[in-house]
């Protein structure tokens, strides 16, 4: 019976393999367009699932189907097609000639958890592909999302243009002002959290931004202000493709000042302190060797001043006269860097790889202990189809990056190189640095970081049914950053060359000298799980999708530094003998976790209706203010889709795509500045004390502040409308936006108790603001004749954030206050220079100027009287009083834009990329390098710019008199009473920057494949090329900041790159 019984068994199953067998089919092809070239690729899919493959570099494919299954052939600009497998055997031949799509959309975007057909969407989402990342000379991926992406502002931040500085950004304006809150975007690689800036360029497929509500609420209460969806190369079935690119840089500094010459810089402070009342800086006989140095006829630059105790010193600044532009001394001309990328990528139709490594050598700019950056990257992926059902999906990649720099190289370096004066010498005659031109600081010492980072994702993806997906997705990121700071003791130089101790800038005693090490490790873990279920019936197409994430984010830090190292050949903590040391370290974690769905809802392509919900919960807030419910919904008519659209004639028949949109959803922000705020934290101190016990420090603990129990969630509630338009056979497509996005129960200042409390009141959500703004995105592509194509893109955002509610009883202007606009600037309204003594006499009869200052003459600003009582004054500094000050001003960039140009005649392609902003204003009042000789001789400067300032008729002034100037007269009071905040020193920042410029050159195909090779490019690209600008050539348009403030950090770069693209 037992033997009938296993018999029995093994015939059916043999038959059921054997049907199973006989029902797979091998289908292969080749895929070309109308002219029969082939298309590399292309999508190919069994329609219902999730298997498929893409076509190879020469059009073909092969996957394994069922006879009755419909093969969906898709490509970006063609109209799918679909083919029946009907053949018998074991393969099946269809070749495929697809057509240029001109009525149908079928360019897909990612999307929250899934992707979409772009005609479908129904919120905010832009898309950026590789192409615009291709071949650019940029260090790291924000330098090269600038300008492309509508509503996406990026800014140079302190850093400047430092190798290792990353540009920050935000979509759509600043989200938040709460205090300690963060308005960042969430950024997702390849469906987790991470910095694209890790990311090597070259391994990106494409990049999507999510732009509202209904688009970014999928992903909870860390994309209240939208989320970038960054999306790594993938492996492609058919044979192995490898592509190796690299290319050669040259960079050059842009936007230096221009200093004076050291005759003009003497006479130009001479004039300045003779303004003041002071005796001349430079004494006659300077001046007379400063000409003579000039002319050569001098070789040194300074001499010996003995003193009578037998010390002395080489004579610098005023007593010097050599000529040196700091500028041109501590910044190169130019600087190389190189780029080395190879990929591969192939597979079968049951396994896609991909496997990619990178190398950026770069070297800075400083010319002195130069700066000098690395980044190595490594990604491998893999994705197998282990079952008909189920598809295992592998990705690691690690990234490094190497940064050193001189410990000197920071705020107070950029702030001092203004500050030196071109008459002190580089080197006194001996051929040793000379004291004070900060070389020596530049180069004993150094600033060494090391970033590694390793992630790893693991997918698994269930396809059990037509139209069932479930992913089931396991995330880690580790990440390590180690950094070495170091100082050595720095000197200057007697008569004969013996070295003397000196101290560093803000350090002390003379020949100190320190380390410091500082260490962090960050681990992230994150799961997702999601299931999708989509049924079409007719032209009705129903998704629904639900699931869960969760994230975990540990931090741990130690630092700690000595002073007194032994030697400059062992620089590490053990090789000290200082008795000054710091000790230090932290542990924190925070956790988020959220339950979300989504219904998708599509008639047709003609009605669209999509709604979210997400319950999002973090460890930031107290139990029972911990969660809470997220909701978002858009709809979308397309109504060139409408029976009656054909009615409206040729426009009708020129028209393919008429969709509008509107969506409307609010959110959550947790992302705040301390991980625990609903903790009474105290500050604990070892050995800080400051008195003795038993000789040693004592131990310090500092009372904690006040927490407020009911501190929660920020909200954020954004509407979104818009309408999308494609004609002409796709090439016009225009999209335009309208957002308005509303941040309240943000968290501001704590109210206000009296002092006898004794400790810090808490912090509470009492604070709302509104942004409101626009967006345009447009772009022409066409062709002329067979050989000459060409394209035209262009997108422009605008957008305004105003406080609509702030405690601040008494509108006070030196905090926020309701109605007040971000970026706004106060100040005087600005008559003029008064050009003679007598005319600012007649003024000052009407206006007293005295609360600003003292000794007013010909040269000096006069201010206009606006509030009639005849007193140039702040008032009460209050919105109801302000004085004479107005709004004179706003430093929110508006109207930002970018323009994308791009020509093709048979193999030579030519592309330029423009980039700006239609309107800021800037005001430097209180810098040095906007001033000019306005406050003391040490902290004053000198550049081109400034000798346009007041001279009077008949001044004996070497330049000449100047009634008509910019400027007024210097002066070297340090009062500032000319530099109030005022309408004249409002600057013009808008500007449009030829962002690149690149030409290349594709060696014909069929001369390549004679030698093995698929495909050649060289080509030669610039970045920063020029810049149209009204603002002052002391600063750079783009670069305005520093942490010294006021246009004093490092410049942007001009570069220039040479490269190629082989592919075999």
């Amino acid at each position: 019976m037992k033997e009938k019984y296993l018999t029995f068994v093994m015939f059916v199953l043999g038959c059921f393999l054997t049907t199973l067998m006989a029902q797979t089919i091998s289908v292969k092809g080749k895929v070309t367009d109308d002219k029969k070239t082939p298309l590399p690729g292309v999508s190919v899919v069994v329609k219902g699932s999730t298997h498929g493959t893409s076509t190879d570099f020469d059009g073909n494919y092969q996957i394994q189907a069922k006879a009755g299954d419909v093969l969906e052939f898709s490509f970006v600009g063609f109209t799918t097609q679909t083919k029946k497998v009907v053949g018998g055997g074991n393969s099946y031949t269809v070749n495929v000639q697809l057509k240029e799509d001109t009525h149908q959309l079928t360019e897909v975007v990612v999307v929250g958890f899934a992707t979409q057909k772009k005609e479908n969407l129904t919120g905010a989402v832009a898309s950026v592909d590789a192409k615009a990342l291709e071949n650019r000379p940029v260090n790291n991926v924000t330098q090269a999302l600038q300008g492309n992406v509508s509503g996406v502002n990026f800014s140079v931040g302190n850093g400047g243009g430092q190798l290792d500085s990353n540009l920050s950004f935000n979509i759509r304006g600043t989200g938040t002002i709460g205090s300690g809150s963060s308005a960042n975007p969430l950024v997702l690689i390849d469906g987790m959290e991470g910095d694209m800036n890790t990311l090597n360029p070259n391994d990106i497929e494409s990049i999507s931004v999510l732009k509202d509500a209904a688009s970014a609420s999928i992903y909870g209460s860390r994309a209240a202000f939208g989320v970038i969806l960054v999306t790594t190369k993938s492996g492609k079935d058919g044979r192995m493709v490898i592509n190796y690119s690299t290319n050669y840089r040259l960079a050059s500094p842009v936007g230096l000042p221009e200093m004076l010459d050291s005759e003009d810089f003497a006479n130009y402070f001479n004039e300045a302190q003779k303004n003041n009342g002071g005796a001349p800086v430079f004494e006659d006989r300077i001046i007379q060797n400063i000409k003579a140095y000039k002319a050569g006829k001098l070789k040194d630059a300074t001499d010996w001043n003995p003193t009578k105790d037998g010390n002395g010193a080489w004579n610098d600044y005023k007593q010097s006269w050599a000529n040196v532009d700091w500028f041109k001394e501590f910044y190169r001309a130019s600087t190389p860097s190189q780029e080395h990328n190879f990929t591969a990528r192939g597979g079968t139709e049951k396994i896609q790889y991909y496997v990619s490594l990178g190398w950026l050598d770069a070297e800075g700019l400083s010319r002195y202990n130069t700066d000098k950056m690395s980044r190595y990257s490594a990604q491998g992926k893999i994705s197998a189809q282990i079952l008909p059902y189920l598809k295992l999906n592998y990705n690691s990649r690690f990234s490094r990056r190497d940064f050193s720099r001189s410990s000197y190289l920071g705020g107070l370096f950029f702030h001092n190189i203004a500050r030196r004066w071109p008459t002190l010498p580089l080197k006194d005659p001996n051929g040793h640095y000379m004291n004070g031109n900060e070389i020596a600081q530049l180069n004993e010492g150094r600033d060494k970081t090391q970033r590694d980072e390793l992630t790893q994702q693991l997918a698994l993806v269930f396809n059990p049914i037509k139209g069932w997906v479930t992913n089931v997705e396991l995330n880690y990121r580790t990440s390590t950053i180690f950094n070495n700071w170091y100082y050595l003791p720095i000197y200057k130089y007697g008569l004969h060359g013996e070295p003397i101790p000196i101290s560093r800038d803000g350090e002390a005693p003379a020949g100190h000298s320190k380390i410091s090490e500082w260490a962090a490790r960050y681990n992230f873990f994150n799961t997702n799980i999601y299931s999708s279920y989509t049924k079409e019936i007719k032209k009705h197409t129903v998704t629904a999708l639900a699931g869960f994430q969760s994230e975990l984010f540990k931090s741990r830090q130690f630092s700690a530094s000595r002073d007194e190292i032994y030697s400059k050949n062992s620089l590490s903590l053990n090789t000290t003998g200082g008795k000054n040391d710091d000790v230090s370290g932290d542990y924190q974690h925070w956790a988020t976790a959220g339950f979300f769905g989504r219904l998708n809802y599509n008639y047709d392509s003609k009605y669209l209706l999509e709604v979210n919900a997400r319950y999002d919960g973090t460890s930031r807030f107290l139990r029972d203010q911990r969660w809470n419910l997220f909701t978002s919904a858009s709809v979308g008519w397309n109504i060139a889709k409408e029976g009656f659209w054909k009615h409206f004639g040729k426009f009708g028949e020129a028209v393919s795509e008429f969709k509008f949109r509107g969506s409307y959803g609010e959110l959550g922000n947790q992302n705040t500045d301390s991980w625990y705020p609903f903790y009474q934290t105290m500050n604990i101190g070892a050995n800080n004390g400051s008195w003795l016990l038993n000789g040693d420090k004592t131990n310090t603990a500092k009372m904690p502040g006040l927490v407020a129990s009911t501190l929660t969630w920020e909200k954020v509630a954004s509407w979104n409308v818009g309408f999308d338009l494609t004609a002409l056979k796709n090439r016009l497509k225009f999209t335009f936006e309208l957002f308005s996005r509303k941040t309240y129960n943000m968290v501001g200042p704590a109210p206000q108790l009296p002092p006898v409390l004794g400790t810090a009141p808490a912090r509470i959500n009492n604070t709302d603001m509104v942004s409101n703004g626009f967006e345009i995105v447009t772009s022409w592509k066409d062709k002329i004749g067979e050989d000459f194509s060409y394209g035209i893109s262009a997108n422009l955002t605008d957008s305004r954030q105003k406080i609509t509610k702030y405690p601040n009883k008494n509108k006070s202007l030196g905090t926020f206050y309701e109605g007040q606009y971000l970026g706004e600037i106060w100040g005087y309204q600005t008559r003029g220079i008064a050009k003679t003594d007598a005319e600012m006499t007649e003024w000052l009869k009407t206006h007293d100027q005295s609360a600003l200052g003292n000794n007013w003459a010909a040269g000096d600003i006069m201010y206009e009287d606006l509030n009639g009582d005849g007193k140039i004054n702040s008032g009460a500094n209050t919105l109801d009083d302000p004085g004479d000050r107005k709004v004179i001003g706003n430093t929110t960039p508006r109207y930002n834009f970018g323009v994308q140009v791009e020509l093709k005649y048979k193999n030579v392609d030519f592309s330029m990329f423009w980039q700006g902003t239609g309107k800021r204003d800037l005001i430097f009042n209180d810098s040095p390098y906007f001033r000019g000789a306005n406050q003391n001789v040490w902290q004053s400067a000198g550049f081109k710019e400034h000798l346009d300032y007041f001279r009077p008729q008949g001044t004996d002034s070497p330049f000449g008199s100047n009634v008509n100037a910019y400027y007024p007269r210097p002066t070297m009071d340090g009062g500032g009473k000319n530099f109030a905040s005022q309408t004249r020193w409002v600057q013009n920042a808008a500007y449009v920057r030829l962002k690149n410029i690149q030409l290349g050159y594709t060696f014909p195909t069929d001369i390549m494949k004679t030698i093995g090779i698929d495909n050649l490019r060289i080509y030669i690209s610039a970045d920063n090329v020029f810049t149209f600008t009204k603002l002052s050539k002391i600063f750079d348009p783009e670069a305005n900041g520093g942490s010294w403030g006021q246009g004093k950090l490092y410049p942007l770069s001009r570069v220039i790159s040479t490269g190629l693209s082989l592919t075999f």
